[in-house]
């Protein structure tokens, strides 16, 4: 339910002459409520009139879009309107003439999914694009200007997450060139390329504040141990870089030359010198007998690790059980690795390890039948703080599926649980064992499966565990994000 105080504010925002010959006498304890309420209503006129007054030095997304007290949505969580985020930026730009207070324009924490959903909605590459423009406009305006100095303009530093591609390469590094001199300032907490050269990399990592960055993401960038031999180096300034992801990097350890083993010893002292490192994805790489050697040397454990289609071996496995990372684990992705086999042990054993701290766990295409479950249910249950498990495309029966759901029962914070089609609701016989492609590729007899996922909800309705979503929609997948866990 909206509050009284909320209520009110949309009244007063649904008429723009109303709020903009009033906004002198409004009292400035009224601007965040005011703010919420125009940006949920799509008032874009207010949201300009109120952003040009600001009366604080912080403008923060995060904290005047959250769920509060006033109001029952948390905007945070959803696609921000393109109109409504334009208008803020132009506000600001507006701004910059005036002398006022804002120090700080925050626009971190809003929801993406990496593209934009209809017109209305503005994406994280979409956001990068129209502030790093502004930036650019903003310093035209400056240099052009000659006339005799009025008092100076106040300068905003505008906090943001960046997603840039060999499209908006050349705006965004425009952009972050002109940073150190601009009254408009881009400030980078998260910052994400995806298919770049190296040097392209390499160049818009040298413009980014050393001590804002907190994620760095480079994913199909197709960059290789020689690739990250040249862009490692360069994430040693970043003193406060909590999370680095280096997905679909296209890593290869299991036929080095001896060239390539100097490489792969280099990349391993980079990672080290990452002081605060508490993330680390290396997904899709193939990093077979080499998990020691990579992260023997990190000075502090990790929370955080992905090793998704990562070809890895018992040993690797077994070193990871016995580490300081494990303990302290409250994610782990192993999708992708054939835990059926010759890992099927030793996974057990590090899930025993990281029983007492682990909140996420992918386990998805790992070739897990009903058996090899049924031989990590002592230690999955273990695993009391569990919110998240990710168990899709492995081929487990609905029989399996559904002792799954009661052994897990137990599990009090559990949230969200990815399964799968199970084998037995596919509409052709599959072949067995049956490999993800199958499983991903065959028909699904839609009767079949809507029988068994009633069965589901009703075992969790009858447990009185309707807190827990069970689903196969994999869109649910990235719910539970690293920094909010």
């Amino acid at each position: 339910m909206h509050s009284l105080v909320f209520l009110c504010a949309q009244k007063v925002v649904s008429h723009h002459s109303t709020v903009h010959g009033a906004l002198e006498f409004i009292p400035k304890e009224l601007y965040p409520v005011l703010f919420k309420a125009a940006f949920m209503d799509k008032r874009t006129l207010v949201l300009q009139d109120l952003v040009q007054t600001w009366p604080f030095p912080v403008l923060s997304f995060q904290k005047l879009l959250r769920k509060c007290q006033h109001c029952d949505r948390a905007l945070l969580q959803e696609k921000p309107n393109k109109l409504c985020v334009q208008t803020v930026i132009l506000g600001v730009v507006a701004y910059l003439n005036e002398r006022q207070c804002l120090q700080v324009l925050d626009m971190t924490g809003l929801q993406d999914d990496g593209i934009d959903q209809g017109p209305e909605s503005m994406s994280l590459w979409s956001r990068t694009v129209t502030l790093a423009k502004a930036c650019i406009d903003v310093s035209k305006h400056q240099s052009n200007s000659v006339t005799l100095p009025p008092p100076q303009p106040v300068s905003v530093e505008v906090h943001v997450d960046l997603f840039v591609n060999s499209t908006s390469y050349g705006v965004l590094k425009d952009a972050l060139q002109n940073n150190a001199n601009s009254v408009l300032r881009l400030k980078c907490r998260d910052f994400r390329a995806e298919e770049l050269p190296i040097a392209s990399t390499v160049g818009l990592l040298e413009f980014l504040d050393p001590t804002g960055v907190r994620q760095v993401d480079l994913r199909f960038n197709n960059l290789g141990l020689s690739g990250l031999r040249v862009i490692l180096p360069h994430m040693a300034k970043f003193t406060n870089l909590v999370s680095l992801k280096l997905p679909y990097s296209n890593i290869d350890v299991r036929r080095l030359s001896a060239g390539m083993e100097g490489s792969l010893h280099y990349f391993a002292t980079q990672l080290s010198r990452l002081s605060c490192l508490k993330e680390l994805n290396l997904g899709s790489s193939r990093l077979s007998g080499k998990l020691r050697q990579l992260l023997g040397d990190l000075q502090g454990p990790l929370e955080s690790l992905e090793l998704a289609f990562c070809y890895l071996l018992p040993n690797d496995l077994a070193y990871l059980s016995q580490s300081l990372h494990t303990p302290t684990l409250k994610k782990l992705d192993l999708s992708g690795n054939n835990l059926s086999d010759s890992l099927l042990q030793p996974f057990q054993h590090l899930l025993e390890e990281a029983s007492s701290s682990l909140l996420h766990l992918d386990i998805m295409e790992c070739r897990l039948m009903d058996i090899h479950l049924e031989s990590l249910f002592p230690a999955l249950c273990r695993c009391s703080q569990l919110r998240y498990l990710g168990v899709f495309g492995n081929p487990l029966s609905a029989r399996g599926l559904k002792n799954l759901l009661q052994r897990t029962m137990g599990l009090l914070y559990l949230q969200l649980v990815i399964y799968p089609y199970p084998v037995d609701c596919y509409s052709e016989n599959l072949p067995w064992p049956p490999t993800s492609s199958n499983l991903l590729n065959g028909s699904v007899d839609e009767e079949k499966f809507s029988r068994v996922s009633a069965e589901l909800q009703q075992m969790l309705l009858t447990a009185s565990r309707t807190d827990v979503v069970w689903t196969t929609n994999l869109c649910r997948h990235n719910t539970l994000d690293y920094f909010n866990l």
